[in-house]
Formats: C-alpha cells, sequence, structure tokens
C-alpha cells in the first residue's frame, strides 16, 4: 500500500475513532442520564469500563512502546462484546417504548460494533509491530504513532513520552487485573447479567 494512502486511511481511522468511541457515546450517557434511562445509562457505563483500554493504549502509543498495538487491537475486540453481552440490559432497552434516544442508542450500537469489527481486520497487520524487532523503524508501524505524539503535544506538551507511557503501563496492568478478576470469579457467580455491575 502506497504510503500516503496508508497515513491518510490511519488519520481516517483515529478521527473515527474519536466519533464513534468518545464524542457520541458521551453524548449518549449524558441524554441517558437526564432522560433517566437507567438500563442504558447501566450500558454506557460498561462500555466507558471497557473502551478505557483505548485510552491506556494512546499513552502507551506515545511513549512508542509495542504493547499498545496489541492493547488497542484487543480493545477493539472487546468493545462490541461489552455492548451485546449483557442479557438482562439488552432485554431492559428493548422493552423501552421506541424514542429517538433509544433509536439512536441502538444505531450507534450497531455503527460501533461494525467500526470496531472493520477496525480488527484492518489492524491485524500492525500487531506485527509489536512482535517485530525494529518494526518501529518502518514507516507501515511509525504512522500509526502519529496522532497519539498529536495527542500528546495537544494535551501534554511538557511531559516525557517515558512518563505517559508509564502511566498507560500502569493502568494496563489495572485494567488486566480488573478484566481477570471479572472473567475468572465475577462471570461465573453472575453470568450474563449486569445488574450487580
Amino acid at each position: 500500500m502506497p504510503d500516503q494512502l496508508l497515513q491518510a486511511l490511519v488519520w481516517t481511522d483515529y478521527r473515527l475513532a474519536v466519533l464513534f468511541t468518545v464524542l457520541i457515546p458521551l453524548i449518549l450517557i449524558i441524554w441517558a442520564f437526564v432522560k433517566k434511562a437507567d438500563a442504558m445509562v447501566r450500558l454506557l457505563i460498561i462500555y466507558w469500563r471497557v473502551s478505557s483500554l483505548l485510552a491506556i493504549t494512546v499513552y502507551i502509543m506515545i511513549a512508542s512502546w509495542p504493547i499498545g498495538f496489541i492493547s488497542g487491537w484487543l480493545a477493539r475486540v472487546l468493545i462490541p462484546i461489552s455492548l451485546w453481552f449483557w442479557v438482562d440490559v439488552n432485554e431492559d432497552i428493548e422493552d423501552q417504548p421506541t424514542n429517538l434516544l433509544k433509536l439512536t442508542l441502538t444505531a450507534w450500537r450497531w455503527a460501533i460494533t461494525i467500526y470496531c469489527g472493520i477496525g480488527v481486520l484492518w489492524s491485524l497487520p500492525s500487531l506485527g509491530c509489536a512482535f517485530t524487532p525494529d518494526a518501529l523503524e518502518t514507516l507501515a508501524c511509525r504512522v500509526w504513532l502519529e496522532p497519539p505524539f498529536l495527542f500528546k503535544q495537544y494535551f501534554h506538551p511538557e511531559s516525557s513520552p517515558q512518563f505517559l507511557g508509564f502511566i498507560g503501563i500502569v493502568g494496563l496492568l489495572i485494567y488486566v487485573l480488573y478484566l481477570s478478576y471479572f472473567v475468572l470469579i465475577r462471570l461465573g457467580k453472575q453470568g450474563r447479567i449486569a445488574m450487580e455491575q
């Protein structure tokens, strides 16, 4: 793939990620909270917990640490699962009368599921950047780091990349511990019921 096309696609992917994984769900959770749509608020809280892996990934990528390619790819796998996994939440949302909030939430759930599904396939080649020695020296890998570098310039201009990467790694460790606890202990006890979330 030509370098300029790859760069354009990566930047488009990051822009879509900001839209689908940050802006729209932020609007939705505020809207659902104002409308007192408890099931939708619960689903969106679960979503934010899971999607925090994307923020963690950005900080790891700022430090140019290869594990960020893995965490970013894994986030795209976990996000759709978190949106459709819960039987009680799905039933509660489906039982609500049709209104603009419900239609918007449903459209967003499908849109982000499709976006993440395409993203899982699209970013599959970038996983090689995590496992191949000196891969970060290639343009095919470096291009994925450009948007996190821009994020750093805007929001953390005085911080070192290694410090921000350290914050990302600490976040990743906490995330993995919580996810392990959930999968190994809570999932066995409560199954696909989100009520206790």
